[in-house]
């Protein structure tokens, strides 16, 4: 067999050529031009995802009636699906590639499976995450805190997308790694430790309806006393009266006590419960000037004559010595002054008569004897309700003086130095 070149012609054989320069030259275009082509396909199918399809599914969203589609595009999902189109244009076109080497190509679709992967967890993520808005603006599952059980959802994603990806890169199967987590459960239940007892505390927050968004939470251990804001799989936020935030880790909820004033906010009521001290030196009978004068207000003329009827019974019955105000029975400031707090705060508008009403004296202290009013006020609102209580008892203080009683307080210096 001859062997002859010529002009970069190698003769094998009789009627056998083969070229040399010529035949790499065009390999290498024909390369080119094919990477080029799959490229200009991702590019196209990037701009038809994001610049038409995305748009009309935008379009879409906002003319639905419905709100849920309009939530996932707020949180991203089909806009993180969009970038799913170049990568699998890439992951299919490049097999097709001309003589681009097999180990290149294996090389290059790990890759892209990797940004898949990511790509795709984020979209799940983005997916669960509207998943808990929408069932949130369901008609009563407004206050259910679904978002601890979403983050656990989402951690467990990006779990399964990290090992996934550890075997694309390793070339190994997923339950080597599976296997290699379960020599390490000590290490992950001490880096997931705030997680697990947070998934706990969750599942027993939701199941008996401890806590819900919205719900006044006081905690003093955490300085916490406002609205709840937030409860997550962790962390509780509160947002305090004074617009200061504070966090309370969830698994206190369970291990420590709080006060929830939900039940107040739903009785229909707010209770006021506050008391007067009466100077004790001041209680007396009531003489007969003081009976007639308590006959002209209104709301006690019902009173003064059902007890006067009571008392005069009472007392012919048993043949009492009335010389003596202690013998029988007699009509006293105190008891008079008790009788017009009921009647005041019975025609009050603003006192929810169907919920506990109690006008009551309490055992005797040094500061002296006290009255206490016990009742729910029909407005919960915070302001309204402090004005409530608080033109209450203005009328009470200024009141008391009416019924020859005094208020207790301690002496003061102007107390002292009327002394002088």
């Amino acid at each position: 067999m001859a062997t002859n070149i010529t002009h970069g012609v190698v003769t094998l054989d009789p009627g056998t050529t083969l070229t040399t320069g010529a035949a790499a030259g065009g390999s290498l275009l024909a390369m080119i031009l094919s990477l080029i082509a799959i490229a200009v396909g991702a590019i196209v199918a990037d701009a038809i995802a994001k610049r038409v399809l995305l748009k009309l599914v935008r379009r879409w969203a906002k003319h639905t009636k419905g709100t849920w589609d309009d939530i996932l595009v707020r949180q991203g999902v089909f806009t993180r699906l969009a970038h799913l189109a170049p990568a699998l244009v890439l992951h299919l076109g490049l097999p097709f590639a001309i003589g681009l080497k097999p180990e290149v190509v294996a090389f290059l679709q790990v890759a892209i499976r990797l940004y898949i992967l990511v790509v795709g967890a984020t979209a799940v993520s983005a997916t669960l995450a509207a998943t808990a808005l929408i069932w949130q603006k369901r008609s009563g599952y407004e206050h259910v805190p679904v978002r601890g059980f979403v983050q656990v959802l989402q951690i467990l994603v990006f779990s399964a997308t990290t090992i996934t990806c550890l075997s694309l890169l390793l070339d190994r199967s997923p339950t080597v790694f599976l296997s290699g987590l379960g020599a390490l459960t000590a290490v992950l239940m001490l880096i997931f430790k705030d997680a697990i007892l947070g998934l706990v505390a969750g599942i027993q927050i939701a199941a008996n309806r401890m806590l819900h968004i919205g719900d006044w939470l006081e905690m003093p251990k955490y300085g916490a006393d406002g609205d709840v804001i937030d409860i997550s799989l962790t962390t509780v936020k509160v947002q305090n009266w004074d617009k200061t935030i504070t966090t309370v880790p969830t698994y206190a909820l369970i291990s420590d006590s709080f006060k929830n004033w939900r039940g107040m906010s739903e009785s229909g009521g707010r209770r006021i419960k506050r008391a007067v001290y009466i100077d004790m030196t001041s209680i007396g009978f009531l003489a007969e000037d003081a009976i007639q004068k308590f006959r002209k207000i209104e709301r006690l003329k019902p009173y003064i004559e059902q007890k006067l009827g009571e008392v005069a019974d009472h007392n012919k019955t048993l043949a009492v010595d009335e010389s003596s105000p202690i013998n029988g029975r007699r009509l006293t400031n105190i008891g008079t002054f008790r009788a017009y707090l009921v009647a005041y705060l019975k025609q009050h508008p603003l006192i929810n008569k169907e919920m506990t009403f109690l006008i009551r004296q309490l055992a005797p202290t040094e500061r002296g004897l006290p009255i206490e009013i016990y009742v729910f006020s029909s407005d919960q609102v915070w302001a309204n309700y402090e004005a409530i209580q608080g033109d209450i008892f203005d009328h009470v203080l200024a009141a008391i003086p009416e019924f020859g009683l005094r208020v207790f307080q301690n002496p003061t210096g102007a107390d002292f130095s009327k002394l002088g």
